[in-house]
């Protein structure tokens, strides 16, 4: 594990989670001078479609497309990975490794299982790689030092929950369209004919489905006066010290 500095790293359960639920909040940040990272608990091997290494492969393509410093994956068990201590010692390096100010998470309560688990999961090992009494080794053996980042945010999944703010991603729609449609083998994308896709439909797979992301990001984006939002939930209180940066 060699060392990053990043100022935003977004964790989720599946390749393909931060791609539907934070990708445009990533590139704004990135568009302001921020070094953004990505990093993948699972392969999202339990998929109904695809294959875990060619997911590992839309994911690059999709990063490439965000713009971001990296993409790094825990390789938990996808289904079976937990909020736990052995989990929690496992994702522990990857934060100290990155020292990332703000994570973003997954969505603390929502329709897949490992969502909420994920996002549990990732705002408590936030919080214990901050403690120097847990000790912990980079790549090369070397003591790792401790670091709590200074916010975790929780996406807004595929459950509604009531924001807590919003980031306008209008600027960035597009690119965070196709970044999802670089996931091929999950989403829906336009065939030559119907005999092009030989895999089961899935939830995620059906143009509906993207369909709900649009209405979603719009829905967000209209309760700031934007065309698209992305929302996102935090476990602590926020506070502002210019009171102009609201939309």
């Amino acid at each position: 594990m060699i060392f990053m500095k990043l100022d935003i790293l977004a964790i989720a359960a599946h390749p393909d989670d931060i791609e539907l639920g934070c990708s445009g909040t990533l590139m704004a940040q990135v568009a302001l001078g921020k070094k953004a990272g990505i990093l993948d608990l699972t392969r999202g091997e339990l998929g109904t479609r695809g294959t875990p290494e060619g997911r590992i492969r839309e994911a690059e393509n999709a990063a490439k497309i965000l713009g971001i410093e990296i993409r790094d994956n825990a390789g938990l068990a996808d289904g079976f990975f937990r909020n736990d201590e052995a989990h929690q010692r496992a994702i522990i390096p990857f934060i100290r490794k990155y020292q990332p100010d703000i994570v973003l998470a997954n969505a603390i309560d929502d329709r897949h299982p490992d969502h909420g688990r994920g996002g549990r999961l990732i705002y408590e090992s936030c919080f214990y790689a901050g403690l120097r009494m847990i000790e912990t080794l980079d790549d090369a053996g070397n003591p790792q030092e401790a670091w709590r980042p200074k916010n975790v945010f929780h996406m807004i999944q595929d459950r509604y929950i009531k924001p807590d703010f919003v980031v306008d991603i209008t600027p960035f729609w597009d690119k965070k369209v196709a970044a999802m449609l670089a996931f091929e083998s999950q989403f829906f994308v336009p065939k030559e004919s119907e005999t092009d896709d030989s895999e089961p439909q899935s939830y995620i797979s059906s143009p509906e489905f993207l369909d709900f992301i649009r209405a979603r990001a719009e829905e967000m984006g209209h309760a700031i006066g934007v065309k698209y939002g992305e929302g996102f939930t935090t476990q602590r209180q926020l506070g502002v010290r210019d009171l102009g940066v609201f939309c």
